[in-house]
């Protein structure tokens, strides 16, 4: 066990960091702003602009989050040394097991707050629209993509965020070619940036009656959900609509008797689509947040001034463009390459622990080792 004395400095240290988080989080300039926001919802004729009125209290919300997750530490902080102190009060010299576990918490909900304070991008806060693509390889790829799909579903539950279905294309045997989802809570987009890219996958594939070890490819874009009162400019005219019924054995997936609707940028031949909703308008209107978020990533990931500067130029889903490697044989390992972070629990990582992946990148990020 760890003596008392030890573990009140190691704490005690904590209290800078929680002070320099203070200042790095901005709680008292969220402090100011939610009292403004506080007294616009109470100001008559607030709910008159109900669209207005939902960004407001989204805001609001996100703010009181913030406020009450750092009180929250502060007073853990307090209680932990407070504890310790009355633990060498009662003759104690070493730490117990309950003393122990609250002190390991505390300092991991403090890593996870450290690193919420890396997201400074403009759209980090964003909701997060994610699109799979099955590489070359037939089958042996689209069930890759839909491990994948499957991976980024259980990531998000981890962490209470919520999943919408936006499209769905089944695969010709197993797993799917192409899928959208919607992932919705706070950054979203900030902590899933970092996934964007080629999935490299190494296994002796159980579609080889052989058994044979195969390497399969599937990409991932990830783009930040646009808010309807950002300006985007996309001209009607460069935008073509095809409207199809909902095909394939989607099943729970696709709603059949919806009308799907397709939509290409005409100056980037960016293709997207939407086959889940009740309607061709709803389908409609999802396919536009998917082009308007696409457009705005890729202007903002390749420095541009304008949407009309894109070129529309894509990656090749194959070897050497990939960012992280997932090997099931000869031995098990996930490897970033981008950070050379490693976990050997591939299983784990295929269940949603990519945390580590994620943290890895947005340090290296934040100390200028990474380009964007």
């Amino acid at each position: 066990m760890i003596l008392l004395d030890e573990l009140r400095v190691t704490m005690s240290d904590y209290q800078k960091d929680l002070k320099e988080l203070y200042e790095v989080l901005g709680i008292e300039q969220a402090k100011t702003r939610f009292d403004q926001l506080q007294k616009q919802i109470a100001a008559e004729g607030f709910w008159d602009d109900l669209e207005n009125s939902q960004k407001v209290l989204q805001e609001s919300k996100a703010l009181e989050n913030k406020i009450n997750k750092y009180k929250e530490m502060e007073s853990s902080l307090e209680d932990i040394l407070t504890l310790i102190e009355l633990t060498i009060e009662e003759g104690e010299e070493e730490s117990n097991a309950e003393l122990n576990a609250e002190a390991d918490a505390f300092v991991q909900e403090l890593e996870a707050l450290k690193l919420s304070s890396l997201l400074t991008g403009e759209y980090d806060n964003s909701n997060a629209i994610l699109t799979f693509h099955a590489g070359a390889g037939g089958t042996e790829a689209q069930d890759w993509a839909e491990m994948l799909y499957r991976m980024y579903n259980r990531w998000a539950e981890r962490h209470h965020y919520k999943v919408e279905l936006l499209d769905y294309l089944d695969g010709d045997e197993a797993g799917l070619k192409s899928a959208s989802i919607l992932i919705s809570g706070e950054n979203a987009y900030g902590f899933l940036k970092s996934e964007s890219g080629v999935h490299r996958l190494v296994r002796v594939s159980p579609f080889d009656s052989s058994g044979r070890r195969h390497t399969s490819f599937a990409a991932l874009e990830v783009m930040p959900e646009i808010d309807d009162s950002m300006e985007v400019d996309i001209h009607p005219e460069d935008v073509k609509m095809d409207v199809f019924r909902a095909s394939g054995a989607g099943g729970q997936h696709i709603n059949k008797t919806s009308s799907a609707v397709r939509l290409t940028h005409l100056p980037t031949g960016i293709v997207v689509s939407c086959q889940t909703q009740r309607s061709q308008f709803q389908n409609k209107d999802y396919a536009m947040k998917m082009l308007r978020a696409k457009l705005v990533e890729i202007k903002e990931r390749e420095h541009l001034d304008k949407i009309a500067d894109i070129k529309g130029v894509q990656k090749e889903i194959a070897w050497g463009a990939q960012i992280r490697s997932y090997v099931f044989m000869p031995y098990t390992l996930a490897k970033d390459h981008r950070t050379n972070f490693e976990n050997g629990n591939i299983q784990a990582v295929m269940d949603g622990d990519i945390d580590g992946f994620i943290n890895a990148y947005l340090k290296a990020l934040s100390s200028g080792t990474l380009q964007k």
